[in-house]
């Protein structure tokens, strides 16, 4: 009995440099997420009087490490209204909270893990 397998140096290149292009794909997923998320955020609190500077002061970061790709979203303390950030997610006694940044996360949680399918899938190949 013999057997004969076609197409495996094909498979064996393609799986060769699915970690780079893996890292490439999931850092783009993450990117546009944060994106999403900042986006939303902004939406969600816009328009208050008492806050005009606040949504620009809601940005994002995405780095790379080891680890795989992560992303720092949020309002930026250096940038006007920026420091209040707390105090306007989550109130305090004399300031109703206006959820804004849980809110664009959990919005925006079922896209990144599209975001992460589809980068595994294309590193594979599969796509």
């Amino acid at each position: 009995m013999s057997v004969i397998i076609t197409g495996l140096r094909e498979v064996e290149t393609a799986l060769s440099g699915a970690p780079a292009v893996l890292d490439v794909k999931v850092k783009q997923a993450v990117t546009v997420t944060a994106r999403k998320v900042r986006d939303s955020a902004r939406q969600r609190v816009s328009g208050y009087a008492h806050l005009p500077a606040y949504p620009y002061s809601i940005t994002y970061d995405v780095t790379e490490s080891a680890a795989g790709a992560e992303a720092e979203i949020g309002p930026d303390k250096d940038r006007t209204q920026g420091p209040l950030g707390n105090l306007i997610e989550y109130g305090s006694r004399k300031n109703a909270p206006i959820p804004h940044m849980g809110p664009a996360l959990e919005e925006n949680a079922d896209d990144l893990e599209k975001g992460v399918e589809t980068a595994v899938t294309q590193a594979l190949g599969l796509a």
